[in-house]
């Protein structure tokens, strides 16, 4: 029997409506009905939950915008910085004038190998995990034993995720991992058959990350090396381009973390605008033809309760049908964490009225992720 995995927790009463719900977030203190509904009126709220987010990081609360002053174009955020002010991301420093800290030439990252197949986003349609692609992009043709990943955690986020699961990065804000893409790609061995850069998110550092992957391509002298990215999308489109060519070549895939269709509430949950994530991937679709297998493009969405529902999983699996219907489309468990702790796991229930839906939106290759957190349903 689905046992939850936190203790049964009281009612939370939205601010804004005093609707009481054990699947409302204290961080926010709304409900989704009047994020959607009622956004301009309840937005100060949902700033004020972003602010106590960022403040004990050192973050900027929002991302700078100085008119007139020196501007980063590598996401969606284009922060605009005064002297001594920090990007939203918090990898850069104005100073004099010009941009300090993460460059092309240093990047605040680190890595560790998984065995294949591992527990990835495509590990179910990748060639790492089922041998699609098999000879020209896999070494086998089943899941890869007896090779490895590169997991390249890149410690910054163009997001403010009050979800995060991975949020310790930022207890080492301080403390930069500083590191040259020769060294990164010096880690890639004849073992290593691709590299999964993620984070955080590789979006901030990604000149960094596009010159490691060009040098390990190199060293590995015509075999397999796949090339992958999970991402939150917002990286400007010249960049993700390029992200594209090098996937597209060597057999890799790109991840998009689609975590919300309606914009006011990827606002509410994320901090920013989901705007560009759903350009991005629809410019990423027109590459899918011409690499069919294996699979170019992957999407998945965090199942968070109270927040991401059935009406959002529709709109989502809509816009992914509209572009291919092949698209594998991941639904993930979700697993309390960082500031929405006080929420319950992802019930099955719900995982499968979410699934369902999908299928109805026209999707054909779906599945549930993150099984194990599956929990009862409130």
């Amino acid at each position: 029997m689905l046992k939850h995995n936190l203790p049964l927790k009281t009612a939370t009463r939205c601010m804004h409506c005093n609707k009481g719900s054990v699947l409302i977030s204290q961080i926010l203190g709304l409900c989704l009905d009047c994020i959607r509904q009622n956004f301009e009126k309840v937005a100060p709220l949902i700033q004020k939950a972003h602010r106590e987010s960022r403040q004990s990081f050192n973050l900027p609360p929002q991302p700078p915008k100085a008119e007139g002053s020196i501007a980063c174009h590598l996401c969606f955020n284009e922060c605009q910085l005064s002297d001594g002010e920090r990007s939203y991301c918090g990898l850069r420093l104005s100073i004099a004038g010009k941009l300090t800290g993460a460059t092309t030439k240093k990047g605040n990252v680190s890595w560790y190998y998984d065995p294949l197949p591992t527990n990835c986003v495509a590990d179910w349609v990748c060639p790492g995990g089922i041998g699609s692609g098999y000879p020209d992009f896999a070494y086998r043709p089943g899941p890869e034993h007896g090779y490895k990943n590169l997991a390249v955690f890149y410690q910054a986020c163009s997001f403010d995720c009050l979800f995060c699961q991975n949020w310790h990065y930022r207890l080492a804000a301080g403390q930069q991992n500083w590191a040259s893409p020769t060294e990164l790609a010096d880690a890639v061995d004849d073992h290593t058959s691709c590299i999964c850069y993620f984070g955080g998110d590789p979006t901030p550092q990604l000149p960094h990350a596009l010159r490691a992957s060009r040098l390990a391509i190199d060293k590995s002298k015509g075999r397999i090396l796949r090339i992958c990215w999970e991402t939150n999308g917002s990286m400007h489109p010249a960049l993700l381009k390029q992200v594209a060519e090098l996937s597209l070549n060597s057999g890799g895939c790109i991840k998009f973390d689609l975590k919300a269709w309606s914009e006011e509430l990827h606002i509410a949950l994320c901090g920013v605008s989901n705007k560009r994530t759903l350009e991005n991937f629809h410019l990423l679709a027109d590459y899918i033809k011409r690499r069919p297998s294996p699979p170019f493009l992957v999407a998945s969405t965090l199942l968070i309760p109270g927040y991401i529902d059935e009406e959002e999983i529709f709109n989502i699996a809509t816009f992914i049908a509209s572009l291919d219907p092949n698209i594998p489309y991941v639904l993930l468990g979700f697993h309390p964490d960082f500031l929405m702790t006080d929420l319950p796991t992802t019930s099955l229930q719900h995982a499968e009225r979410c699934l369902k839906v999908a299928k109805e939106a026209g999707l054909y290759r779906m599945r549930l992720g993150n099984i194990h957190l599956f929990g009862d349903e409130y």
